[in-house]
């Protein structure tokens, strides 16, 4: 790993204006109308605002940051410990570990001293909650570096009246403050707080530690959680119990769209355990005794559906086109489609489908719920949003309904706050509400795989026009997706931005290029679609790297040089170029590969990481499967807060990519998903997944990135890149199935 100190004023350079008041809508809202035209609301400037937007959407745009309230974040306990309540849930990604680094820095505590804590909906105030989009770090780290350095300086006026020695003389040490030059004359944080303290929070910022001096931050440090984790103590959604609890099961729709007609207990009622069938307005479930119980007699009771229209696979694919009526230009330099119009052209398509998160843990919650309100127990990655869901589905107050988050097995996306989907949170309160007490619910395997949401079907058409010189002089992509976020925002916003930025990323053409050109189409298809993760990334990077491809081939130049060749000019044009060398030097590229075997590469940025892969790869020509050997990545996410979150998060996305890259896709036919558990929906097995190895680069200005998602991006083209130098076919459609090779190879 390699590092450079970062220029200690920028990094410590500070607004003196407090702003802790901003919603959670205000934050998405501020976010989605980046841009002179969406500041100013004038429609003729709409245009170019949104082109705006998927500029700085594809390569990097500072998220806005607002300074968190530090009384309402950190407690400080009378045993010396401090509380940290963080608004993003741990997923196993190890967030928790990285804020906690984050806060011991400027706190000046030992390890073992800090204790991190997923707020609920109701503590704390409704700012950076939701955990979505590789976000975390990146719009935590310096708020919550000045909430804690905040902190450490309230205690330390505290320190200084209980001293009586001016503050300038004091130094914060493992959890205390000790007068300079006279190590005996200390005191704790906790005897500060032993008594009711009142705090006075300073008007201006307080300077930050210089990074230099960092003992955390950077550091591979121990997840916080696996401990927990590994002994059974920790309690995922799955695994609240309360005394007298109930168990609940609810109707599902038999078909995608259908629409219940009646309902009646039949003879559920009747049937053992049972307490209460609860049929309301296009809902039905079973509270009973036992999770069993609950389900036999919802199976019992009487429902009568339309059906409606079975939708069938292709005709799903079909829907999702380029073309036509409203298409959104998100790019536009020069004059890419009379340069085409004139020019001999490559044009490629590239088609990517349905995709499950596949989560090992499947909805779950726990509802205690009054006609005053109450509480909801779950794994998510959006409390705030639930509590919406919960009290607009009751009828009551937002304050009414508190989430409280438990750690979360698996969430890809999944365990975002996605309208229109049946809620498992909501399901649990309405059971709960009818019969007056605590109701668990856990959706089964078949019900997550045929009730979720899933990554929608994507489709690219790329053209381009290569120069006498083997250079690309124009190029156009028209992309079509389903809805990525654009259903999870408020409409005016999403009028405004005019695209789904969710759907759309991975995209836009960051290569040089003088004429370039890219439109989106955003389909509402009639299954549900939303977040996977890296939203968009994934399908359209496959497209894009694999065309970049097809263009080295046809300009008969190497795939590595002719990316370099490309890269656009300025600072991200040359951290694209040494994590391109650095992959390619570690991977052999330009070797002698063993036999049978070829390596495919593919890069990526994605707010504002930069990855790039080589993959290694071998095909058994019978069986028409391909086995992912070697994959090599290369990562420069900004600042590594902690280098083997970094890490792990590039082994776990490598593995989930091939896995999709491969064998993964949820198929409708007569309109339901065809898949109902694993032995329908395959994952990558144990003995299948690559080797990985992963080299961690940081940026010089020392703000930390995404790491979440943007190593799955490069993952499906060196894959494909590879097939395409070990048989000379090209591969153009996800997944990358067997009977699909076989099919590539014969034509």
């Amino acid at each position: 790993m390699s590092g450079v100190d970062v220029n200690q004023a920028n990094e410590g350079q500070d607004k003196s204006e407090r702003k802790w008041q901003i919603s959670r809508r205000g934050f998405l809202i501020g976010m989605a109308v980046t841009g002179t035209a969406f500041a100013l609301g004038i429609p003729i400037g709409l245009p170019i605002g949104r082109r705006k937007l998927a500029e700085l959407i594809a390569t990097d745009m500072e998220m806005p940051g607002h300074d968190m309230n530090p009384l309402l974040w950190l407690e400080v306990l009378p045993d010396n410990r401090i509380r940290l309540l963080v608004p993003k849930a741990e997923l196993g990604q190890g967030t928790h570990t990285s804020l906690a680094q984050i806060a011991a820095e400027e706190l000046e505590i030992g390890w073992e001293s800090l204790e991190v804590t997923h707020a609920s909906s109701t503590q704390a105030e409704d700012l950076y909650r939701g955990t979505f989009g590789s976000q975390s770090i990146t719009t935590l780290y310096r708020p919550v570096r000045q909430a804690a350095a905040t902190m450490r300086e309230m205690l330390r006026a505290k320190a200084a009246i209980r001293l009586k020695q001016p503050a300038e003389k004091l130094v914060a040490r493992d959890g205390g403050f000790e007068v300079a030059g006279d190590a005996k004359t200390q005191i704790s944080y906790g005897a500060l707080v032993a008594d009711k303290v009142h705090w006075q929070v300073p008007k201006k910022a307080v300077p930050l530690k210089d990074p230099r001096t960092f003992k955390f931050i950077g550091k591979p440090m121990a997840r916080i959680d696996c401990p927990g984790k590994v002994t059974g103590k920790t309690l995922f959604g799955s695994d609240i119990r309360f005394d007298g609890m109930l168990y609940g099961a609810v109707i599902r729709t038999p078909t995608i769209g259908a629409k219940m007609l009646s309902a009646s207990p039949g003879p559920a009622t009747g049937m053992p355990g049972v307490v209460k069938v609860v049929i309301e307005s296009g809902f039905a479930g079973v509270v009973a005794r036992s999770r069993a119980q609950a389900a036999t007699a919802r199976d019992a009771m009487e429902i009568k559906w339309d059906k409606g229209h079975l939708w069938q696979q292709a005709e799903l694919e079909k829907m999702t086109s380029v073309g036509g009526p409203g298409g959104v230009v998100i790019q536009n330099q020069g004059n890419a489609l009379a340069v085409l119009g004139k020019s001999k052209r490559v044009t490629a398509e590239y088609l990517s489908g349905f995709c499950a998160h596949a989560a090992l843990e499947t909805q779950a919650a726990v509802a205690d719920m009054s006609a005053k309100g109450g509480r909801v127990w779950m794994s998510t990655q959006s409390e705030s949003a639930v509590a919406d869901d919960v009290a607009s589905a009751l009828g009551l107050k937002k304050r009414q309904i508190e989430i409280i988050p438990a750690y979360v097995g698996g969430g890809f996306g999944r365990k975002a706050d996605v309208p229109a989907v049946s809620h498992v949170a909501v399901e649990a309160a309405r059971l709960s509400r009818a019969v007056g007490a605590p109701v668990h619910i856990i959706w089964d395997r078949t019900e997550e795989m045929r009730h979720s949401f899933y990554r929608p079907i994507v489709r690219n058409r790329f053209s381009a026009a290569l120069d006498d010189k083997g250079r690309i002089k124009a190029m156009l992509v028209q992309h079509a997706s389903g809805q990525c976020l654009e259903g999870s925002m408020p409409q005016f916003v999403s009028r405004a931005a005019g695209f789904d930025f969710g759907a759309s990323n991975g995209i836009y053409i960051t290569y040089s290029a003088p004429h370039r050109h890219t439109v989106t189409w955003i389909h509402k298809l009639p299954i549900l679609t939303g977040p996977w993760r890296g939203v968009g990334l994934f399908p359209n990077t496959f497209a894009k790297e694999s065309f970049m491809d097809e263009l080295a081939h046809a300009a008969n130049a190497d795939p590595l040089q002719f990316r370099l060749d490309h890269l656009p000019k300025g600072v991200q044009g040359q951290r694209l170029r040494v994590v391109l060398r650095a992959t390619a030097d570690r991977a052999g590229w330009g070797k002698t590969t063993p036999a049978g075997r070829a390596r495919g590469i593919a890069c990526c940025i994605y707010l504002g990481t930069v990855v790039a892969e080589v993959a290694e790869i071998s095909l058994n020509t019978e069986t028409g499967k391909i086995r992912v050997h070697k994959v090599t990545a290369a990562i420069d996410p900004g600042r590594a807060v902690n280098p083997n979150q970094v890490i792990a998060q590039v082994e776990g996305c490598v593995v989930m990519g091939t896995s999709a890259a491969l064998i993964e896709e949820i198929v409708v036919r007569d309109g339901r998903v065809e898949a109902e558990n694993f032995d329908q929906y395959p994952l990558l097995k144990l003995q299948e997944a690559p080797e990985v190895e992963a080299i961690l680069l940081e940026a010089p200005d020392g703000r930390p990135r995404g790491v979440g998602e943007p190593p799955i991006g490069p993952v499906a083209p060196a894959i494909g890149n590879a097939f395409f130098a070990l048989t000379g076919v090209r591969l153009r459609q996800l997944p990358m199935t067997p009977e699909r090779v076989k099919k590539a190879l014969k034509a």
